[in-house]
C-alpha cells in the first residue's frame, strides 16, 4: 500500500461550542495520511496517475473555510469523507488539533482513521 502524507497543515475555520468560537475563526494543524487509490505514479512518473497533495490541501482549506464545526470529531470526519469520496482514496487516517486550546498544553485533537487498508 502506498500512502501519501501532508503534516501540518494549518486551515483557519469557526470550531467550538461557546460563543466566542462561533464568531472568531481558530487555526487548526492537520495531519493526514491517505492510502492511495493505486501505485500506477510509482513507475510511471506522471502526475495524472498521483493524488496531487496540492489539491488535497486546497479543498479542504476551501470547505472547512465556509462552515462552523462544534466538535473536532464531526470536523474530522467530514475531511475523512472528502478524501475518501471525492479523492477516491481506499483509506485514510485525520489529524486534528486545537493549538493552544487549553493553557500549558501545546494542542488538543483527535485522529480517526476510516476506509480499508489493502
Amino acid at each position: 500500500m502506498d500512502i501519501i502524507f501532508l503534516r501540518e497543515l494549518k486551515v483557519t475555520t469557526l470550531i467550538g461550542i461557546y460563543e466566542r468560537e462561533k464568531l472568531v475563526p481558530q487555526t487548526l494543524q492537520i495531519d493526514l495520511d491517505i492510502a492511495l487509490p493505486n501505485s500506477r505514479a510509482c513507475t510511471s512518473d506522471d502526475i495524472n496517475d498521483a493524488l496531487d497533495y496540492a489539491d488535497v490541501a486546497q479543498h479542504i482549506q476551501t470547505v472547512l473555510s465556509e462552515g462552523h464545526f462544534s466538535l473536532l470529531e464531526t470536523l474530522a470526519e467530514h475531511i475523512a469523507q472528502i478524501i475518501l469520496k471525492d479523492f477516491n482514496a481506499p483509506w485514510v487516517r485525520v489529524s486534528v488539533a486545537k493549538l493552544q486550546a487549553i493553557r500549558n498544553c501545546k494542542m488538543v485533537g483527535i485522529s480517526i482513521e476510516r476506509g480499508q487498508v489493502k
